[in-house]
């Protein structure tokens, strides 16, 4: 269990990074990173990093199609959690 908590930590800490670079890729108007990468890193396990990135630097947050998505994404992490600890 240890060594999922660790990937959560590194999958947040480089989804928030993500996020911000995004960010600022779109106030500069340079190459976005794409929103199926954002999604892999909060699937994965980095949608607390995500989160944290979405409320602090308001990015992504209004977009209803990205949430959608996004929120998906934490259900189906949640869920795959969930099966793998019952494993251990």
């Amino acid at each position: 269990m240890i060594a999922i908590g660790i990937v959560y930590v590194v999958a947040s800490i480089a989804a928030f990074v993500a996020y911000a670079r995004d960010k600022s890729a779109a106030r500069a108007g340079a190459r976005r990173t794409p929103e199926a990468s954002l999604h892999l890193l909060a699937i994965v396990g980095g949608w607390p990093g995500a989160l944290v990135a979405q409320r602090v630097l308001h990015h992504k947050s209004r977009k209803v199609s990205f949430q959608l998505v996004f929120w998906a994404t934490v259900l189906a992490n949640c869920a795959a959690l969930v099966w793998v600890s019952r494993r251990l």
